[in-house]
């Protein structure tokens, strides 16, 4: 695989800064930039410490991690930085994960976390020492475009589509940012990372919340945010009392399993009411969506989101990570934006993401997106 970062200048006088964690996406990344003839140096985050005994391979930025980063910079004959961001961290992701959840809301910390401390840190220190651009091992595709800006595409194989977790970049960011696995599947991944020789290649993907390795999300929210674990009660849709819950931490958008009652019929989460300390629930057609509302929206599509004030704007719209984009239209209504879900969805949460596309196609543009506001 020849390696084009797309940057005009000599590769030798091309300074690039790679984001390791220590698993084999960015080390691949690493070792195509050495062996392009770029200046490649090595960042590793140190984000958090659960220390050895609870640590579990493939979570980034801790631990094994930082030495599994650090001997992969070795091997390749580049310079290796750690940056300890772990007060930054857990100011800013996991109190934030936290204060989500007390709030009634499922937030996505990976989205956090590029928003801050990836995507704004580390790129303010890559910009520091000098570099060009800042290369990562997320599946998406950047491009340049006729107006000199780069525009953000989803990635040749879908199945590891991380655009959902990136559309809070800015433009700024997308201009510094580079994507080298963008045409490549984890499988061929692996491969070049078996053929290139790197001690790490068969290390497996992390299926965890990065700072909670035991996926116990609850013990971590009570300890932050005791009020979200205190007893409350369990509605109906129709106002019947249906039993008691403990803890809204315990409960999300579109939960049917575990709800800990008795009932004739299939009933779900509908909505959770943190200042009443209440968890409603109600049939499944009670879930459907049709309006989104948004916070902290953000926009890199051509042109600027105003034009969506007047009859909307067409668009596909994701509102989970696991979901395809479905067509929706983007409206301003005051200073606020909403999607308008064309067949609605259910299990529409606050505090996830709804990420906008230019289209249905497998490669679709990304528009940008927001957090889903209390419905």
């Amino acid at each position: 695989m020849t390696l084009d970062l797309e940057i005009a200048k000599p590769r030798s006088d091309t300074r690039v800064v790679v984001a390791m964690s220590g698993g084999i996406d960015s080390s691949v990344v690493a070792a195509l930039c050495k062996q392009a003839g770029y200046e490649t140096i090595g960042i590793t985050l140190q984000l958090y410490d659960h220390g050895a005994a609870t640590h579990r391979p493939g979570a980034c930025c801790a631990g094994r991690d930082i030495q599994d980063a650090r001997n992969v910079a070795s091997a390749l004959g580049i310079p290796h930085y750690v940056l300890d961001y772990e007060n930054r961290f857990r100011e800013e992701v996991i109190e934030d994960f936290a204060e989500s959840y007390a709030r009634g809301e499922t937030p996505v910390p990976c989205i956090a976390c590029n928003r801050t401390v990836k995507f704004r840190d580390l790129l303010a220190f890559a910009r520091e020492l000098g570099a060009d651009c800042l290369a990562t091992g997320h599946y998406i595709e950047t491009r340049a475009m006729a107006n000199g800006h780069r525009a953000m595409f989803r990635p040749r194989d879908l199945s590891r589509d991380q655009s959902y977790f990136l559309y809070a970049c800015t433009q700024d960011q997308l201009d510094f940012l580079r994507f080298p696995l963008s045409g490549l599947t984890k499988t061929e991944t692996r491969a070049l990372a078996r053929d290139i020789g790197l001690e790490n290649a068969e290390k497996p993907d992390s299926q965890d919340i990065c700072f909670v390795p035991s996926g116990n999300y609850a013990d971590l929210v009570r300890k932050l945010r005791p009020e979200a674990t205190l007893p409350g009660i369990i509605r109906h849709v129709d106002g019947r009392i249906m039993g008691q819950h403990n803890g809204i931490i315990h409960y999300t958008i579109g939960q049917r399993r575990g709800l800990g009652i008795a009932a004739r019929e299939p009933l779900y989460v509908i909505k959770i009411d943190p200042a009443a300390t209440e968890v409603i629930v109600g049939p499944r057609e009670a879930l459907a969506t049709r309006r989104v509302p948004l916070r902290d929206f953000n926009w890199i599509g051509e042109g600027t989101p105003e034009m969506a004030e007047a009859a909307g704007l067409d668009v596909h719209a994701r509102v989970r990570s696991t979901r395809a984009p479905k067509p929706a239209r983007l409206l301003r209504e005051g200073d606020r934006f909403l999607v308008e879900l064309v067949e609605g969805e259910e299990g529409v949460a606050p505090g996830q993401a709804c990420v906008l596309y230019a289209d249905a196609t497998e490669q679709a543009r990304v528009l940008g997106g927001g957090t889903i506001a209390r419905l």
